[in-house]
This record gives C-alpha cells, structure tokens and sequence, in this order.
C-alpha cells in the first residue's frame, strides 16, 4: 500500500506491505536510525517517537496507520541550526546514558512528559517514564535530566 508521511518535517511517500510496522518504515524506508527496534512488543520503549506531537511505541503502529500523519523522531529534535533540543542537552549535561539504546526513545518520551506536565516533580517524571526501560543506568540521571530540561523552561 501507498503511505505518506512527514518525518521530521520532511515528507515521505513509499509502497510498504500493509503490514510494515512504523518503526521498521522510518529505519528501512526513511533511513533514520535514531529509533531502536527492542522488544517488539511495546514493553522497553526504545522505539518511542512523536507521532502528531504525541508519544507512542512505534512497534505497535502500523506505518499504515501513520499514512497522512506527522512523525517526529530524535533526529528531528534538533533545531535547523544543529542545536540540540533541551532535553537533548539535559540528558549530555546530567549524563543521564550509559550504553545509549535506551536514550532516543527516554528522550522522546520525556519530549511528550514536559509538554504535557512542564514542571513535573520527581516521581511524575519517574511515573511518565514507567513505559521505558533502561538496564544500564538505574534511572537516576535520566530523571535528572528530564527535571533539568523542565527548569531550563523547555515548553515555556
């Protein structure tokens, strides 16, 4: 089937089969990377993206289900200067990554938490971020970063 989407503000048309999973057509088909592929099965999160500015596991949509929809990826967070978006820079600054599969969707996810909940408390981040899984880390740092990037005013 026939689908048509814009990625990080790009648009993007290709025949995949009806079946074609969204995370499979921004890696295969858009070339984006970003997105990891984890457990297929909507529980570690690393496939988290933006689709219409909302947060979903992209291994439980169908690109057909997409078709006509915006999709943003951590690719796309990053201003038209190269500058990272604030959470971006809050996960660098509050080293709040270790092997680093885990960290594009934790981004993305904390993305959609911060637009939702700008100031979030500690446990609303730890809460919002039930969905990820990170085995490496512990969480810590990466709740850090989220209420460091909710200080910097990042939805303000």
């Amino acid at each position: 089937m026939k689908v048509e989407l814009t990625v990080n503000g790009k648009e993007i048309t290709a025949d995949v089969e009806d079946r074609m999973l969204l995370v499979h057509f921004l890696r295969d088909v858009a070339e984006l990377t970003a997105t990891n592929v984890g457990c297929d099965t909507t529980s570690c999160g690393a496939c988290t993206v933006l689709l219409d500015g909302e947060s979903v596991k992209s291994c439980t949509v169908l690109a057909a289900q997409a078709d006509g929809h915006s999709v943003t990826t951590l690719e796309g967070l990053a201003s038209d200067t190269g500058d990272m978006h604030p959470v971006q820079k809050a996960f660098h600054e509050e080293h709040g990554l270790q092997c680093g599969y885990c960290t594009p969707g934790m981004v993305m996810a904390i993305v959609s938490l911060l637009k939702e909940n700008p100031s979030p408390s500690e446990a609303e981040v730890r809460t919002g971020l039930e969905g990820n899984i990170c085995r490496c880390t512990g969480y810590h740092n990466i709740v850090r970063a989220a209420l460091a990037a909710a200080s910097s005013g990042v939805n303000k």
